[in-house]
């Protein structure tokens, strides 16, 4: 039974430098990280938002169904790869994840660290999404009044998507990433209700079923309640719980299979 590891001015000032280098590191590389936030969602919003709404393919409010979903798109899947990667490279190529281990920390506070790095890239990567939607889009009228509680719901689909990074990072082998991501992450793109209403899939019950097993449905229907109400939904309070609901318990494995690779 593990016991829970008291946090100190000391290492919480560690902590903060280690996230603080690690955020410099992501300045340096601005260029290509934004464009790797961006190219995807892009282009799913011009195809699906605008040339398919131009030829009559979607209704003319689907646009505003759509992005709702790509920023909770955005926010988990950024996460994902910010956070399971550079694990998978440093626990095996670099070493460098030995360097963090040395630092006045925790181990378990150095995973909470990785967490909380990816989130903080998914989360920008969903921000830099709205301004991308205005432009490409004609037809999106958000409720301002729901802002904060969509703020809280991208905060908890990082923290949610950086947890299952550290998950994918820690218990995947080099050798098997591209394997594992492709097996994983294609489903969850097609299945977080991003392009569609989670409410709406009752003919289709067991894909209903499995959509609500993908965190990203929860953000996507959150967002979609505080931003578009006029757009069927599933409850905000259910969204929010089960967020934490999973930012908790993919948190925990994480924690647990980063512990255990390091002291391997």
């Amino acid at each position: 039974m593990s016991v829970p590891v008291k946090v100190g001015p000391g290492q919480g000032r560690a902590f903060l430098g280690v996230l603080g280098r690690d955020l410099a590191v992501t300045g340096k590389e601005f260029g290509s990280f934004i464009s790797q936030v961006l190219m995807q969602p892009f282009f799913l919003l011009f195809v699906f938002g605008v040339v398919l709404g131009q030829l009559g393919y979607v209704t003319p409010g689907y646009a505003q169904l759509l992005l709702p979903g790509l920023l909770a798109l955005n926010a988990f899947f950024v996460a994902v790869q910010a956070t399971a990667i550079p694990l998978v490279i440093d626990f095996s190529y670099t070493k460098e994840i030995e360097d963090r281990l040395l630092a006045p920390l925790s181990t378990r506070l150095v995973a909470v660290e990785k967490i909380v790095f990816g989130a903080s890239r998914g989360l920008f990567g969903s921000l830099v999404m709205i301004p991308v939607g205005y432009i490409v889009l004609d037809e999106v009228n958000w409720v301002l009044s729901g802002l904060p509680f969509a703020a809280v719901l991208l905060v908890l689909g990082s923290l949610s998507g950086g947890a299952a990074g550290l998950v994918l990072g820690t218990l995947v082998s080099p050798r098997k990433i591209n394997v594992v991501f492709a097996l994983v992450i294609t489903p969850l793109l097609f299945t977080g209700s991003t392009q569609f209403p989670f409410l709406q899939l009752e003919n289709l019950r067991w894909f209903q079923v499995i959509c609500a097993l993908n965190p990203i449905t929860y953000v996507s229907e959150g967002l979609r309640g505080a931003l578009t109400p006029a757009v069927p939904h599933l409850p905000g309070w259910l969204c929010l719980l089960a967020l934490v609901a999973s930012c908790l318990l993919l948190g925990a494995i994480g924690i647990q299979g980063f512990v255990r690779r390091a002291l391997d």
